[in-house]
Parts: structure tokens; sequence; C-alpha cells
């Protein structure tokens, strides 16, 4: 079974089409959230992720923009971006964002030999946590009841590792900036996993492109991804759309 996993599309429709596009042969997509929020198409990606998503788990933007909670807590920024959100939403949206599951998710078995995950947006042990160094993902690669779990919310591609008193950080590693490119991670036995994908559509790991990942249950291996989009025409959205000029800036710097 070939998994597409994706996270933090934030109403990034270009970005998300070109993942689209470039992630071929899979079998389900497994979605971590923060659909909407900061992006300019909140609407239009629902419509394309909603039919698509085999599996989803809410992160905090999505609760935020659909009013289940408070964004007392966020940004100038991210707070006139979710109002703008909310306010863009149509109730059929609205709704189903309100519906989707809180923390994490562990699919089903489906095959025999298909190892079970966990999804979550944020921590596996809290959906608001973020997970950016060995300090924070101790606790749940100490925890964790699957093999791999997979999280998003800090937009930074990558992942933890441990096996006994080994610990190790994943990151990546690319040749450019411009062009489409992946970087696999073969699975070993033994091994608790966090991985990132990384975000689709506001990355924070000065690499403007975007991110996604394929995990491979049968040959056990995580490909990462970057590809470029039509950056130029989500920045124009945004700025068309009347949401802050920082949001469309930052596309481009990846940060």
């Amino acid at each position: 079974m070939r998994a597409l996993v994706l996270s933090d599309i934030h109403g990034n429709l270009e970005a998300l089409n070109a993942v689209l596009a470039a992630a071929r042969e899979w079998d389900v997509l497994w979605n971590l959230g923060d659909m909407v929020g900061y992006g300019a198409s909140p609407n239009e990606v629902l419509a394309a992720i909603r039919p698509l998503a085999t599996l989803t788990v809410r992160g905090n933007h999505d609760r935020a923009c659909c009013g289940l909670t408070s964004t007392r807590s966020f940004s100038p920024t991210a707070r006139a971006s979710a109002k703008w959100t909310q306010e863009m939403l149509s109730a059929d949206n609205r709704e189903w964002l309100r519906s989707l599951p809180q923390g994490s998710l562990e699919p089903e078995r489906r095959t025999p030999d298909e190892a079970r995950v966990t999804l979550a947006h944020g921590s596996p042990l809290n959906e608001d946590h973020y997970i950016r160094n060995m300090r924070d993902a101790w606790a749940p690669l100490q925890q964790m009841t699957t093999a791999i779990a997979f999280f998003g919310h800090t937009h930074i591609q990558g992942g933890f590792a441990q096996r006994e008193q080994e610990w190790n950080e994943l990151r990546p590693r690319y040749l450019s900036r411009n062009n489409s490119e992946s970087w696999s991670l073969p699975l070993a036995p033994g091994v608790h996993y966090l991985v990132n994908p990384g975000s689709v559509g506001q990355p924070r790991d000065f690499d403007w492109r975007a991110a996604f990942v394929l995990y491979d249950s049968g040959s056990q291996e995580v490909v990462y991804y970057r590809v470029p989009y039509d950056v130029v025409a989500a920045q124009q959205r945004v700025l068309r759309s009347g949401l802050p000029q920082r949001l469309a800036a930052r596309l481009i710097e990846g940060r």
C-alpha cells in the first residue's frame, strides 16, 4: 500500500494542485490538517481535498477558522487570516471542518502485512504541541504505540527516529531550491519514527517548494518530496483578497 501524506495546505490551491500532479500511484491519502487559514483559496482547497482524503485529522487553524476555538493565541496576521477565512467558508465546509476528529488517528489494518501508523497534526500526545527538536520528540517517541507516526504543524519537513539509546534527527538532503526533488528514507525494523511531510502550502524551512511524502508499507520506505508551484499566482490571490501582504511575501521566502 502506498500512502500520500499531506499536511498544512493552508488555503494554497496552486501548491496543492502541484503536489497532486507530482504524486503518482498512491492508494490512500492521509491528511494531517490545517487545510485552511493564511491562504486565499479555502473553499477551493477543501473542494479538492475532501473527496480524495481517506483519513483526515484537524489542525489548529481548521478549528479556529470554523469557530470551534478562539484565535486569542494567534499572531495578529494569523488572527486576521482566520477571521477572513471564517467569512469566506461555505456553510458546508464550515460544518465539515467542525466534524473532523481531534488528536491522532490510527488507521485500521487493511492487509495482513500493513504496519499500523499514527496520524496527528501536532504531537501524537497533544494536537497543539509542536515537535521542533529532539527534546520535543522524546516523549512521543517513548510513548508511541505504532512504529511510525506522521505529524505536521511545524511546517518543517523531516522528523526523528529512535531505537533504544540511539536518537537521530531526520533532514532530507536536496541539491537545489528550484526543481522537483525527492529523498528516500528506508525504515529499519525496531525503530520508532516521527515523520513530518512538511507543509504543502506554507513551508517554513527556507525552501519555498511544496512538500509532501509517500509512504510504502510494502517496501517500508518513506520518500520525501519537494515540488515547485506557481507561487506568483498564489501571491496574487492573497493580495487581491485583502489578506495581509506578509502572507504573500512569506510564500517565496519559505519561512
